[in-house]
């Protein structure tokens, strides 16, 4: 496994480069950013067929700086000078660690004061050299694929606030053991606490700028299920925990030509530092299961591979509104029900059945899915909103 970036750099390459990035952020990252891509073009193709409609918003230009502007940018900037200094200071201890660097008290108040100081009267000076007088009111046209990343900033903002919500009442007694260390770690999210505060908070935003829910659905969709699957690619490479049951059967004859490691793997170097000591190792990362697992992120990477492809062939096909994010529901909760099935988490004890939260909020997807699904069909019938 790789914890860092630079531990697959440097395994690759044989280097001895040291990367403040870890492997699992730099996977999100990238999921954020094909997904921002994917939904940009799709709200593009959406407008150019009159589905979206542009935006007339009416701003002020040639105002001059605020106190309230001044004061945000400082304290910003500050900041940003104040962790700068122990980042050039004590590299090694950055790289290795971001995380808790970036949350720890290291740094210079001088430094901060002075990069504040530098650019709040950049921005000052910025800000008047462009003043009107008197300002002037204008009206700007905003295509609907221009609210691409206040649509990705919003779902990745809420969606990681629902992750971390979701994922102490999943894990109540660490959150009750640490709750400060629980809140502020970077590890713990829950993928479906993500996508249910992130999507109330999307269609809040696409009401308030006159995008309709179901087109805008239709378009994440393929972004959501892709996203989904690379973000697992980070939880492999990694390997924080996100893995399946102990798997000690024999491999199928008709899957001889399957690698041994996936179908059983014992996840060396994980980030989490689970299992046992490996014999030699020596570092930050030295530990492997007793037992091989189930590679379940790389299994659920495949499946959303196949669902991105089935729902990007069918998306100009899509006759009612909305029906190509009930699909995305029905696939995405069946994916995940039967995933958990071999896959390492926590349970609830309801009426003597032992399910997990994954479960309970999978099954509920699926069902929503199909009522979506009748719903529009009963309300919409065969109305068409492309001619594709």
């Amino acid at each position: 496994m790789y914890p860092r970036l630079s531990d697959l750099i440097n395994d690759l390459f044989g280097t001895h480069i040291q990367l403040p990035v870890m492997s699992y952020g730099f996977f999100v990252a990238i999921a954020f950013l094909i997904g921002a891509w994917l939904l940009y073009l799709e709200l593009k193709r959406k407008g150019e067929e009159g589905v979206f409609k542009p935006e007339i918003k009416r701003v002020v230009e040639g105002k001059p700086a605020t106190p309230g502007e001044l004061v945000v940018n400082f304290l910003i900037s500050s900041l940003i000078g104040f962790k700068l200094y122990a980042v050039f200071t004590d590299y090694s201890h950055f790289a290795s660690d971001p995380q808790n660097f970036l949350f720890s008290g290291k740094g210079s108040i001088w430094w901060g004061v002075v990069l504040g100081i530098i650019y709040t009267s950049w921005f000052w000076y910025d800000k008047n050299r462009k003043r009107l007088r008197p300002p002037e009111e204008r009206e700007i046209v905003i295509q609907p694929e221009s609210h691409t990343w206040s649509i990705v900033i919003v779902a990745a903002v809420f969606g990681i606030i629902g992750s971390k919500i979701f994922d102490q009442l999943e894990n109540w007694d660490r959150f009750v053991n640490d709750p400060i260390g629980s809140l502020f770690s970077f590890s713990g999210l829950t993928f479906y606490g993500g996508l249910i505060v992130g999507g109330i908070a999307v269609v809040w935003y696409s009401e308030k700028h006159k995008i309709p829910w179901r087109h805008l659905g239709d378009s994440l969709a393929p972004s959501l299920i892709i996203s989904y699957g690379i973000g697992r690619i980070g939880c492999q490479v990694a390997g924080d925990g996100d893995w399946g049951i102990v798997n000690t059967l024999n491999k199928p004859g008709w899957l001889s030509w399957l690698p041994d490691w996936l179908w059983s793997y014992n996840y060396p170097h994980n980030i989490i530092n689970e299992g046992v000591p490996i014999p030699g190792c020596t570092g930050d990362h030295c530990m492997q299961l007793a037992q091989g697992v189930f590679p379940t992120p790389i299994y659920e990477t495949v499946m959303a591979l196949i669902i991105f492809a089935f729902l990007w062939s069918i998306r100009k096909k899509i006759k009612i509104p909305g029906t190509l994010f009930a699909i995305y529901l029905i696939l995405n909760g069946i994916e995940r029900f039967f995933i958990e099935l071999i896959r390492v988490n926590n349970t609830y004890d309801i009426f003597g059945y032992h399910v997990t939260q994954a479960e309970i909020i999978s099954t509920l997807l699926v069902f929503t899915g199909v009522g979506l699904l009748l719903f529009l069909r009963n309300r919409y019938g065969k109305k068409v909103y492309n001619k594709s």
